[in-house]
């Protein structure tokens, strides 16, 4: 089996990092940077998401394990004092996954040029100076005019990041699907939005369209875009569940919903 580490440029992380390459020697595990069959990421779920891309022409040939050397993440199941552990589950490995959806995002600009991201958590388009309109289609009909200050696009797993300071739900990762949630939208009796997080279905496809694309970002994951700059003017973005998932090596993955309490709840008596 070959491994790649991707790492967080801490002190902690590096230390792991060396860690890991001392105990694959003299076992079958082999270091392959380029082509592995496991994606080894040392820090947090910033790192991994880093990971994800770095690797995302790859997603149907790895499987992804994290390790966590600060705080609990969403997708980091291992500690950093687990290391022996780990590469012992790994040099057993049967090829046990667990897969989460993704989002494809399509933004096609006015001169013809498109901009094709897949995003591990989410995409959000919003107005930095002012109230954002944009028309909402949904499978291609007038959904609703959106005024505020922007929109979030999130996938099941990343339903637990912006999507939730947003006022989104927490949505299951078995759900094959995508969230919509609005960010301070104008609700008076001029103006009317739905108010409220929508989930979409496998098939469905969510379209933007703004009145006017000055001021607005559009972000993917960590890629930010500003838009309405020189000839960088957005027509359209389109959002759809992507082809791809995301898997992760599971020997020990931990439930989603355990993750959910220990991140936001705690104990409870």
């Amino acid at each position: 089996m070959k491994i790649a580490v991707y790492t967080y440029r801490s002190t902690e992380s590096m230390r792991v990092r060396q860690a890991i390459l001392d105990g694959i020697q003299g076992t079958p595990l082999e270091y392959d940077e380029d082509h592995p069959d496991i994606v080894i990421t040392i820090g947090g779920d910033g790192t991994l998401l880093s990971a994800f891309h770095r690797y995302q022409h790859l997603l149907d040939q790895v499987r992804f394990v994290g390790i966590h050397t600060g705080h609990l993440g969403f997708y980091t199941d291992w500690r950093n004092y687990e290391v022996q552990e780990l590469l012992k589950s790994l040099q057993n490995d049967s090829g046990q996954s667990v897969a989460y959806p993704l989002l494809d995002m399509e933004a096609t600009m006015s001169d013809g040029r498109v901009k094709h991201i897949v995003a591990l958590n989410e995409s959000t388009l919003r107005n930095i100076v002012k109230t954002m309109v944009c028309d909402v289609y949904v499978n291609d009909q007038l959904f609703e005019r959106f005024r505020g200050d922007g929109l979030c696009i999130s996938t099941p797993t990343g339903s637990t990041a912006y999507n939730k300071s947003a006022g989104g739900a927490i949505m299951d990762p078995n759900i094959i699907g995508f969230q919509l949630a609005e960010m301070a939208s104008l609700n008076n009796r001029v103006f009317r939005t739905l108010g409220s997080p929508v989930i979409f279905g496998t098939d469905a496809k969510l379209t933007f369209r703004l009145r006017d694309d000055s001021s607005a970002v559009l972000t993917c994951d960590r890629e930010q875009m500003m838009l309405g700059q020189d000839d960088w003017h957005l027509q359209e973005i389109t959002y759809r569940v992507a082809k791809e998932k995301i898997h992760f090596a599971k020997y020990r993955h931990n439930n989603f919903f355990m993750r959910v309490k220990n991140s936001f709840i705690g104990e409870t008596y």
